[in-house]
């Protein structure tokens, strides 16, 4: 089965959220995962590379596009020598699929599996050096995938969701009950039956249009990031519309990092000292085993910070991180 570029619709252009750096190589690929899917990415290649590259592929936030915070990972991660590929996940961006912006346990941690497929076809990787980096919502995927794919050698989860866990009881687990979770399916199948009689979704809103003074912080945060000159992007479904409703049902019933205590590989969990969010990569580093785990707090630092603060997202301690996971 081959899929090629030619069937996706790409622009050429420099459409980024941040400033493109004339330290690498920047093209356009596409690969496919195994539910024949077409990912539409971003190479980004040290300039003056040679054969054998250290390999990285770099996904998140859940909701966001590959011009938004993983090409910018991606890009900085290449300027410190790594290859690196930040990929519109399946159903969104520029990839292929339908419906647009659906969402998938499965298929979300299946392509990063399909990331590794394409790198692995590159003469200029080497192939016992090839990690993955999640931001988000794509953290908890890329801990998934990690479990579930040998052919990782390591893993960077930052500011990490684990989005089944959020979905399914809600913030802080505050709705951790039969009963609320009962009431949310009964919402969404009433949803599906809505849909399937119009033929056509209803997506879920994305990130709130204005903020109020009663809102959570971490809300007018992601509002600060989406729906601002600093990080909107018209493919975004964050920025604009969200995802589909309903996707939410697979969430609560298959839940994702069911296995991440057997990862063998080496893991860094990177978060924000004042994030909301902490708890996640707090609670998941409590289950990894073995020595070769990490759970790094930046000092000072909120969920969204991490989208973009280069003074912020720790990229030296990752550098070191896949440089010695990779040299053992």
């Amino acid at each position: 089965m081959k899929k090629t570029m030619d069937t996706l619709q790409m622009t050429s252009e420099w459409d980024k959220t941040f400033p493109q750096s004339d330290r690498v190589e920047h093209s356009k690929i596409a690969f496919h995962n195994r539910y024949g899917i077409t990912l539409a990415a971003d190479l980004y290649k040290p300039l003056n590379a040679g054969d054998a590259l250290a390999a990285l592929a770099v996904c998140g936030p859940f909701g966001a596009v590959k011009e938004q915070v993983s090409g910018l990972y991606a890009q900085t991660l290449a300027e410190r020598g790594f290859l690196t590929v930040a990929f519109d996940p399946s159903f969104c961006g520029e990839s292929g699929g339908e419906p647009r912006t659906l969402t998938s346990p499965e298929i979300s941690t299946e392509d990063f599996s399909a990331a590794v497929d394409y790198l692995l076809t590159r003469e200029d990787v080497d192939p016992g050096r090839i990690g993955i980096v999640g931001i988000c919502g794509w953290g908890g995927f890329a801990l998934n995938a990690a479990a579930n794919d040998t052919r990782i050698k390591a893993t960077v989860a930052s500011t990490m969701y684990d989005m089944s866990r959020v979905t399914a009881n809600g913030y802080f687990d505050a709705a951790d009950s039969a009963d609320a979770r009962y009431e949310l399916r009964r919402s969404l199948n009433d949803q599906r039956t809505k849909e399937y009689r119009s033929g056509s979704y209803e997506r879920d809103g994305g990130v709130v249009e204005t903020v109020t003074d009663d809102m959570p912080e971490f809300v007018k945060r992601y509002h600060a990031y989406y729906k601002t000159a600093r990080g909107y992007h018209r493919r975004s479904p964050n920025s604009n519309g969200g995802k589909l409703k309903t996707a939410a049902l697979a969430f609560v019933d298959m839940p994702i990092m069911t296995y991440i205590d057997e990862i063998r590989s080496a893991v860094l969990l990177v978060h924000g000292e004042k994030a909301h969010s902490r708890y996640f990569s707090e609670d998941a580093y409590k289950r990894l085993r073995g020595d070769d785990k990490e759970l790094f707090i930046v000092p000072g630092a909120d969920h969204t910070d991490l989208y973009d603060n280069l003074d912020a997202i720790p990229f030296d301690r990752m550098e070191r991180f896949f440089r010695r996971a990779f040299d053992r």
